[in-house]
């Protein structure tokens, strides 16, 4: 070869440019036949991501077109349907000896715990029977104005017939302005429009069974004045025992008790019609004694047995529905919901546990799913205001009535326990995530405690790695039951952790810089991906799942999952990676990556599985970004811009597939199309957007962590340290993939951060998995690899001028 121009001259005419690339004569590159083929792997594995993910969506319309054809089978109703709402009933309330009626419809008829929420009240996650009763007449999310709770007023006669229910202009108006809108009086109207006569019993029935303009065809005070119950086909009692207990409030007599006759302690009446509109203070009573709530529960049993004692017999049947439809103490809970008698199919609710396709948790389901429900059984049609879904029979139980019982009781128990253990849980993950990584800055910056430091810090950097998909698996062991759930289910997290991390340095993997990391990853992916693949188990009542008393989600990707779920199949696909890229294998490591990374993005959002729309877009570019930088290209704006497009499209289609399904079968996916059809998406978008902006600026603690994780990423761990040249670049230069894995990583986080109402969370807690697990890779890289000298800037020439005189 000859030096012609600065241009080495092969043999055959072919000159190669400084750096090694060959160059024709005209002076155009010869593309390295190896980074040629790379590029084009990376094309073809983008691409068949995308017909992949395509495929699925066409799989997704099918199959919700036939759901729809399965639908529209004629059903046999029940002749009458029977509300009995006991606001405040609880599963631990029932017993056999001191409430016969209820246990005699559980032994007989399907159970679940019923999540109440509504609009609470300020600064309070209660429900007031109030709301919980507007929300059963709405089919949506209501409250009243007030900052407490009262008990419901008696509703006034109109002439011609009939009662009012006080101050209705006034509930109508308040619901209007809440971000849910809640269309008050839809089960009475749909009856009344129907010619279904409606007999309400009870004060806080007839809230429930009001029309739009707040009135009630036929009302009575008690069971016993309503008389004959054979002429009406809907019937809604309400045992308001619990109630009156709880408020110090006569409801069937529409006034409170006390030393007089006035309002309750801390009301304010009215000025228009002397109602009591809530505490002044903003307080909620206290809890009752367990005396008193004993005392109201057997009362209200005794109310339902004396209108079960009067059902006719009739030839369809009568269904039963009880729902503990509020809260009665300071704090919410879980609830009682009981379905007997005919379903809407025809056949009895099953003997064991319901459900919903609102929940799709068996045992489980919310309050406005009993909206829906009555208007299935009355056989008319679901209005779309009505946001919940008709009750189910779930999976079938054996043994006695009191196992059941005590295993709904023991849901609630869970519930409690972890709105304990959730703040202060937070809160020590927090201080020890920071503390650890203060602690590893000294040992890689300043070289303290020598090699031995270095070992403990990866072995604590996988356990660490580990910790977030152990609080799902730690789902697997009761630990709400311990004698002290805060110690058990740190010990329990913790332990399920440390057998993680063992696994992960127990295999020949544990020698290479991303063997643990890999491992751990994998782990965190495969256990979250068969987990929603399977139900969502894992994150029910999970200290970083759903929390069903709150009611925000109760199947899917919750936003913490996904956040979790995506950082760990990134970080495990760029470890199988560079597994196969050592061995020359670049295409087919894309062509890997590319296939679990698109299944994985499908899994995220189908409506079957994930359900989850902000995530989509956020996952598929970061699988992208891995792809891109694996095949040795550059990620450019353009690139980002249009993979960011595809993910929009994608969750589109997923969402139009999820829409085209029965509207009683979608998913919130399809209810969002819908409501952009009907022009409410925008009210949508800005509660999430509001929950977003709140979830980031209120929770300082992740905010905090985020911070000082990428702090500690790019300020000890990519800087020169005691050991030499900086870890990060170290490990970059032994395992390529490390830097695709986490830059997409990053990049999912960043952008699903932006998509989702949960905010710092989604950041926070990806990068709980990603950095200690980052941090791992560079410490066993320090310890492969000999101390480096540190880069040290060079220092000016001398001066070559001869002195000036």
């Amino acid at each position: 070869m000859t030096e012609r121009n600065g241009r080495v001259t092969r043999p055959g005419g072919s000159m190669t440019r400084p750096g090694g690339r060959a160059a024709r004569p005209d002076g155009s590159v010869i593309r390295n036949g190896r980074a040629a083929r790379a590029r084009w792997a990376a094309r073809a594995s983008l691409a068949a991501l995308l017909a992949l993910l395509t495929a699925f969506c066409g799989l997704t319309a099918v199959l919700g077109t036939g759901t729809a054809s399965a639908a529209s089978v004629a059903r046999a109703l029940p002749s009458g349907v029977v509300v009995v709402g006991l606001p405040g009933l609880e599963w631990s309330d029932l017993d056999p000896a001191r409430t016969p009626n209820l246990w005699r419809l559980v032994a007989e008829g399907g159970a679940a715990s019923m999540s109440t929420r509504a609009v609470p009240l300020p600064e309070r996650g209660v429900t007031c029977p109030v709301a919980g009763w507007l929300t059963v007449s709405a089919g949506q999310r209501a409250g009243a104005p007030g900052a407490g709770c009262t008990a419901p007023r008696a509703p006034e006669p109109v002439p011609g017939g009939g009662v009012r229910v006080p101050d209705w202009a006034e509930l109508t108006a308040f619901n209007a302005a809440t971000d849910y809108r809640p269309v008050l009086g839809q089960v009475g109207q749909l009856a009344a429009d129907a010619g279904v006569a409606v007999a309400a019993i009870g004060p806080g029935a007839a809230l429930g069974a009001a029309d739009k303009s707040g009135n009630v065809a036929k009302y009575a005070a008690s069971v016993e004045e309503l008389g004959d119950p054979v002429p009406y086909r809907l019937i809604m009692l309400e045992a308001g025992d619990l109630t009156r207990a709880w408020l110090g409030g006569d409801t069937a007599a529409g006034r409170t008790t006390g030393p007089t006759a006035g309002p309750a302690p801390g009301t304010t009446p009215s000025p228009a019609t002397g109602a009591t509109t809530g505490p002044t203070a903003g307080d909620v009573p206290p809890a009752m004694t367990e005396r008193t709530r004993r005392d109201a529960v057997v009362r209200a049993d005794r109310t339902v047995g004396t209108l079960l004692g009067r059902l006719p017999s009739r030839p369809a049947g009568t269904t039963v529905l009880v729902a503990g439809l509020a809260d009665t103490s300071t704090t919410p809970h879980l609830h009682v919901a009981i379905a007997h008698g005919p379903s809407a199919g025809g056949e009895p609710y099953p003997r064991g546990r319901l459900t919903a396709t609102s929940t799709r948790q068996d045992g489980l389901v919310t309050n406005t799913d009993l909206t829906a429900t009555v208007v299935g059984l009355l056989g008319l049609a679901v209005p779309k205001g009505v946001v919940g879904r008709a009750w189910e029979g779930g999976g079938p139980v054996s043994g006695p009535v009191s196992a059941r019982v005590a295993e709904l009781a023991d849901d609630d128990l869970a519930n409690q326990v972890l709105r304990e253990v959730r703040g202060p849980f937070f809160a020590v993950f927090v201080a020890v995530q920071i503390l650890f990584y203060l602690l590893a800055a000294v040992a890689i910056r300043r070289g303290w405690g020598g090699s031995r430091a270095l070992t403990a810090v990866q072995v604590v950097a996988v356990v660490s790695g580990a910790v977030a998909v152990s609080t799902f698996l730690a789902q697997l062991v009761p630990w709400w039951s311990l004698p002290v759930p805060m110690a058990g289910v740190i010990v329990t997290i913790l332990g399920i952790a440390c057998a993680i991390a063992a696994l992960a340095f127990a295999g020949p993997w544990r020698a290479h810089p991303l063997g643990p990391l890999t491992a751990v990853a994998a782990i965190t992916s495969v256990a979250l991906l068969a987990d929603v693949m399977t139900g969502s188990a894992l994150q029910v009542n999970a200290v970083t799942g759903y929390e069903p008393i709150i009611g925000g989600r109760f199947y899917g990707f919750s936003n913490i999952a996904f956040a979790v779920f995506s950082a760990g199949t990134i970080l495990a696909l760029a470890g199988v990676a560079q597994w196969l890229l050592s061995r020359g294998r670049r295409a087919l490591a894309l062509a890997v990556c590319a296939v679990y990374g698109g299944f994985a993005v499908f899994a995220d959002g189908w409506p079957a599985w994930g359900a989850d729309f902000g995530g989509v877009p956020a996952f598929l570019v970061g699988v992208a970004v891995l792809l891109i930088l694996l095949s040795g290209s550059r990620v450019s704006p353009v690139k980002l811009g249009l993979v960011g497009l595809a993910g929009g499209l994608l969750i589109g289609a997923i969402a139009v597939a999820d829409w085209l399904r029965p509207a009683d079968r979608r998913t919130h996916l399809g209810v969002f199309v819908q409501q952009v059809l009907d022009g409410e998406a925008w009210t949508v978008v800005g509660r999430k957007f509001r929950a977003m902006i709140g979830v980031t600026v209120g929770n300082w603690s992740l905010s905090l962590l985020s911070l000082v994780a990428l702090a500690f990423l790019f300020l000890v761990l990519n800087r020169p340290s005691r050991w030499g040249a900086p870890a990060l670049g170290r490990a970059y230069a032994l395992a390529p993939a490390l830097r695709a894995g986490l830059l997409g990583a990053l990049a999912c986080a960043l952008i699903g951060f932006l998509m989702n109402d949960s905010g710092i969370a989604i950041p926070a807690m990806a990068l709980t998995v990603a950095v200690p697990l980052t941090l791992a890779a560079c410490v066993r890289v320090l310890q492969l690899s000999p101390p480096t000298t540190a880069e040290r800037p060079s220092t000016p020439a001398a001066s070559t001028a001869p002195p000036s005189p």
